[in-house]
Parts: structure tokens; C-alpha cells; sequence
């Protein structure tokens, strides 16, 4: 699991099929400090987090291929919580 936060989402005309009608988003991965750290990456997100907002990432290609449902997925990142930060 990988800390990030939401800076955009994505939007591509020509993708491949398994992606059809999955939200994207670009997630700005974070270091232990929630400072930034390395590249920013492309996650699927059925959750609805916005910019701004702190997620929890996975990595485990093999649970994103079966949360699109298709083995020959080339997803990778996927969204697996948004994290409270209301202080409450």
C-alpha cells in the first residue's frame, strides 16, 4: 500500500477496453513525511476522490486486473481508501 494524493484525473478517447467506464485519476504518491516521492502515477478509482484528497494505493497488478475484471489489463494502480483528514 502507497500514500498519494489526487492532483488531476485522467481522460483518454482510445484506451483499452478493460478501462471502458473506470474513473482514472493521477495520484501524486507521498513519502512517509506525505511529502512528495517519485513519479506521479495513473490509478483506477470506483471510490470518487477528488483533487486534493489523500488515498491509500495498491499496486498489486494481479487485484486490479480482477477489480476491472479482465486478465489482460495493463491497470496496476488502483484506489483502495480516501483518507479522513476532517480532524474529528
Amino acid at each position: 500500500m502507497q500514500l498519494g494524493k489526487v492532483i488531476g484525473h485522467a481522460t483518454s478517447t482510445i484506451k483499452h477496453p478493460s478501462l471502458s467506464g473506470w474513473r482514472m485519476v493521477i495520484v501524486q504518491l507521498l513519502g512517509a513525511k506525505r511529502q512528495p516521492e517519485g513519479e506521479a502515477v495513473v490509478a483506477v478509482d470506483k471510490l470518487g476522490s477528488g483533487p486534493g484528497q489523500v488515498v491509500v494505493l495498491n499496486c498489486d497488478g494481479k487485484a486490479a486486473r480482477e477489480l476491472v475484471g479482465d486478465d489482460k489489463s495493463p491497470v496496476r494502480w488502483f484506489v483502495i481508501a480516501i483518507v479522513d483528514e476532517t480532524g474529528t
